[in-house]
């Protein structure tokens, strides 16, 4: 079976972009793939400075992903500190990663662009992803049209080092659904924790509707037609409604007689109903955060077995045995 990993940051409330780009995806591949997941708080440091926050995220980011159907005894689910070795590894790629690569990163831009403070750890992050896939010879990586660039730069890396020092790591492969890769925000950005135009999971009805009925729209009249290609409302609805449901919204967009307000309800009917049962198991899960933790100890050292494995061949292949 293919190995196919991907993780997610506990920087926030997960939303429906995580769960669409991401969390759904990793979650069906659990039977046929070696499978692993990871909660990436070393990636968080990037943005988040509480320790709270930070600490509270992980655990409610371990919820999550059970409350959703990641089954631990299927795959390994671990957290990313939980490995040291991965820093190790990113030591050892950093050398191996021309400047140029990293300045050409479009991530790191828009993030400055948006007001995030640059510093090393955000200017560097792709080169600890690229850590977090070669450590574990990951074949298949799920990513959205976002972070495609990150893991070209992950083989990149992989390439040169494997030409310099030896077959080292896999080269790893994307996978994208270009159905799902981009999910927009409340303001039709992609939808981010860093942007806050997010509709997180796991909200009570009342924030939730109010989230769903901040979704940004137009100001065309109800009776006129409209483009449901350029509506951020329609390619929301898309995700949770049926093909039925669709066809029946898509012609009132071009026909008229699509009032937002209406379809704005549809939708958070829609995601409340989707999630109801996850939002019930997340609630009992975060009653016993000691299994929660022994979940994740159990999944870092299966984690650990593998890296392990790798990082002796680097340090090998890079002459650090002597």
């Amino acid at each position: 079976m293919q190995r196919i990993l991907s993780g997610i940051q506990p920087s926030g409330q997960l939303h429906i972009g995580n769960y669409f780009g991401m969390m759904k995806t990793m979650i069906a591949n659990t039977d046929s793939s070696d499978l692993f997941v990871f909660i990436v708080n070393l990636h968080a440091l990037t943005s988040v400075h509480d320790r709270k926050k930070l600490s509270t995220g992980t655990l409610e980011a371990a919820a999550d992903f059970l409350a959703l159907g990641l089954d631990p005894e299927k795959c390994t689910f671990w957290v990313q500190s939980d490995v040291p070795e991965v820093c190790e590894l990113s030591w050892f790629l950093s050398n191996m990663t021309p400047m140029g690569l990293l300045e050409r990163c479009h991530s790191y831009k828009d993030k400055v662009a948006k007001g995030i403070a640059a510093n090393h750890g955000l200017f560097a992050y792709p080169v600890l992803m690229a850590a977090d896939i070669l450590l574990y010879q990951a074949e298949v990586v799920p990513v959205g049209k976002d972070q495609k660039q990150h893991l070209e730069v992950a083989r990149d890396i992989a390439i040169k080092f494997n030409n310099t020092f030896g077959e080292t790591f896999v080269v790893p492969e994307p996978a994208i659904d270009e159905n799902t890769a981009i999910i927009p925000g409340l303001d039709g950005q992609k939808m981010s924790k860093s942007y806050d135009n997010t509709i997180p999971i796991f909200l009570d009805d009342k924030p939730l509707r109010k989230r769903v009925m901040a979704v940004q729209t137009d100001s065309t009249p109800v009776e006129e037609p409209k483009d449901p290609e350029k509506c951020t409302l329609y390619a929301l609805l898309k995700l949770f409604a049926s093909k039925e449901k669709m066809a029946e919204v898509h012609d009132l967009y071009v026909n008229g007689g699509a009032a937002y307000g209406y379809l704005k309800q549809d939708l958070f009917e829609l995601i409340r109903d989707h999630f109801a049962d996850a939002r019930a198991k997340k609630k009992d899960l975060l009653q016993n955060q000691d299994y929660l933790r022994e979940v994740l100890q159990k999944g870092a050292d299966k984690a650990r077995a593998k890296a392990a494995e790798t990082l002796d061949l680097v340090r090998e292949r890079v002459g650090l045995r002597y």
